[in-house]
């Protein structure tokens, strides 16, 4: 087995750096890091070479569980759509339909002209994405060719789908109904998953399987697991659904039910836990109460404690006596960033001998999932590592009581999320940014979001489609001024579709060189009409460009002479500053990464000269002002 590493930031990147790579020269198959399934493939990729003996445009397969509507793990927080045509067992539209939208409108867009193509269409939501997918290497080229593709579902196959015309590729289905898979994609899906696992829907994989080294689990009645050396008091009550890790004592007269126990756990008497998932090393006081809630590993509680369902307790943490965690409270050992975490406030939340702080998530944190909720309905907003003891299955987690739900979508160094506190950004772009931005993780579930991502893709495939086609430049810019006035979109919104759109024309050229020129000459009015800072100090518009074309040509080979000849072109006709290369090239975001710092190097010496011909000029203007006013006074005299 061949491990390969890389510094990508996003499932996209991930995939095209694969496809820079150039492993991947037979068909492939895809599996999401948290993923369990007992499903095996042997039928989904005889299906899939049968059909790509026939056709080879059938790229990629992806493997459905029939589950129902209401299944407890299908994804929450949006549904997916699949439009599939039953004869060829093809994927033809897909959307992600957000929960507020569903309930407030029952209706779905189509292409009318897939009415009149296919005979018969199956409109489902009632499949579970297993995040299994078997793919051709023209899948790998098509995340390199559509470089702003981040997401697999609602940017990839989505976008695939709806350019049929234009690529000619198709993706199939494999529906299972007789197997198990799903996603652990957030705490619900880690409580429902669990309780799969504890019901044996997912046989062989159930802790009586023992699979991994050291396991000696085996299955008593009413779906109680217990290890070697446990040691239960007599007048202790387990309850159906539990699962005890070994050398764990549970106290006399306490109650456990529904819940996953880890190893080396000490629960005190007449203790009441229900729901609860307790990692290794946990010591829970007597007459203490946990419902609902996460125990990390190293926790210790106190006595005659509550923990309220929706409540997390990281590593290390230690509770005093008598404390009451309410629902939903995040508590770690990891100081507020915020500066908030201050004496007061600790012993309020673990009590004067406890040690830990009330977690409240910085104002930039990026979440990292597609769906989040939590166990009681709750959002989540990060994950941090994978442990397969016995039944735990996901770790580190942290809530969001706002509940902001996100879509299959990994944060990333390049995200276009706008900070409305970064006063690199005009207030006008501020403003507009709360319905306008795209690709953000932060919020994919405002319907604003959503129409704005289909900006992005629809404008910057028309400014590339017109680039190719050889369109006149006015052409060009009245089908963008079109659709920006129909979606609302933002200067950013409109900068980042002619970065896109220039970028990959550029690079897909012979002559890169050559192209650059030609595309910049006639074009100049594209670029021109993204720049509103010439007057003003903060050259924020021309820096935004830069980084954002930094960005898309760190993905490309040769980006970097490309950059060079882009900011040459753009400077010779002046276009963007002298001031603008200067705040660029000190931006920290321009080094936020080895290849943001490695794409820029050649562009150093032209920046360096173009600082110095500005020091030079600002200089000589000093000089002769100085002059000036001596000879005034000379002449006073």
């Amino acid at each position: 087995m061949e491990i390969i590493r890389s510094a990508s930031r996003s499932i996209g990147d991930a995939m095209r750096d694969l496809d820079k790579r150039a492993v991947m020269t037979g068909d492939f198959v895809v599996v999401y890091g948290d993923v369990v399934s007992n499903f095996p493939l042997h039928a989904a990729l005889a299906a899939h070479r049968a059909r790509r003996a026939l056709d080879k445009n059938a790229i990629m397969t992806m493997v459905l569980r029939e589950a129902g509507a209401e299944h407890r793990t299908k994804a929450h927080g949006f549904s997916p759509l699949f439009a599939i045509d039953p004869s060829k067992k093809r994927c033809v539209h897909y959307e992600q339909i957000s929960s507020s939208i569903e309930r407030a409108h029952s209706h779905i867009e189509l292409d009318p002209e897939l009415l009149s193509t296919h005979k018969e269409l199956e409109l489902r939501n009632d499949l579970i994405d297993c995040g299994i997918d078997i793919c051709t290497p023209d899948v790998l080229a098509l995340w390199s060719d559509n470089f702003d593709y981040e997401a697999p579902r609602k940017g990839f196959l989505h976008s695939v789908l709806k350019d049929y015309e234009l690529n000619g590729k198709t993706v199939h289905t494999y529906i299972s109904k007789n197997h198990y898979a799903a996603r652990v994609r957030n705490l619900l899906g880690y409580r429902s998953v669990s309780l799969d696992i504890v019901s044996r829907w997912s046989y062989p994989f159930c802790p009586d399987s023992n699979l991994m080294e050291g396991q000696t689990y085996t299955l008593t009645r009413r779906d109680i697991f217990k290890e070697n050396d446990v040691k239960i008091s007599r007048s202790a009550v387990i309850g159906p659904k539990t699962v005890v890790g070994s050398k764990t004592t549970i106290g006399t007269g306490s109650v456990v039910s529904d819940s996953i126990i880890g190893r080396n756990c000490t629960i005190g008497k007449d203790g009441n836990i229900t729901g609860a998932f307790l990692w290794d090393n946990t010591v829970i006081g007597d007459c203490t109460t946990l419902e609902n809630c996460v125990i990390a590993n190293n926790v210790v509680i106190g006595k005659h404690c509550r923990v309220l369902p929706g409540a997390l307790i990281s590593y290390g943490v230690r509770l005093s006596d008598g404390i009451l965690v309410q629902q939903e409270r995040r508590v770690s050992r990891a100081k507020n960033t915020q500066g908030k975490s201050q004496r007061t406030r600790e012993v309020k939340i673990v009590g004067e001998s406890g040690e830990g702080y009330a977690y409240e998530p910085s104002d930039d944190e990026d979440q990292e999932d597609e769906a989040a909720a939590g166990i009681m309905g709750l959002g989540m907003k990060r994950w941090s590592r994978s442990d397969m003891n016995g039944v735990t299955i996901l770790t580190d987690a942290v809530y969001n009581k706002n509940f902001s739900i996100s879509q299959e979508s990994v944060s990333t160094l390049h995200s276009d999320t706008i900070d409305e506190n970064d006063d690199n950004i005009p207030r006008v772009q501020r403003r507009r940014s709360t319905t306008g931005s795209f690709m953000s993780v932060a919020s994919d579930e405002n319907p604003d979001q959503a129409h704005a991502e289909h900006f992005h893709h629809d404008a910057a495939g028309s400014i590339y489609d017109g680039l190719q086609r050889g369109h006149d430049v006015s052409t060009i810019q009245l089908e963008l001024q079109g659709l920006r006035m129909a979606a609302n979109a933002s200067e950013h919104q409109i900068r980042r579709a002619v970065v896109s759109a220039m970028m990959k024309h550029v690079v897909e050229a012979r002559k890169a060189g050559i192209a650059v020129k030609e595309v910049f000459t006639k074009n100049k009015m594209l670029v021109e009409r993204t720049i509103f800072d010439k007057d003003e100090e903060k050259k924020t518009d021309q820096v935004d460009f830069l980084l954002m074309a930094q960005t898309e040509l760190s993905r490309r080979p040769e980006g970097d002479a490309v950059l060079l000849a882009v900011c040459n072109e753009l400077y010779l006709a002046d276009v963007l500053e002298e001031a603008g290369f200067e705040q660029w090239w000190e931006n920290e975001k321009s080094v936020a990464s080895e290849e943001m710092r490695n794409v820029r190097m050649q562009t150093e010496k032209l920046v360096k000269t173009l600082t110095e011909d500005s020091e030079s000029e600002s200089e000589s203007e000093e000089e002769d002002d100085s002059d000036e006013e001596e000879d005034e006074d000379s002449d006073d005299e």
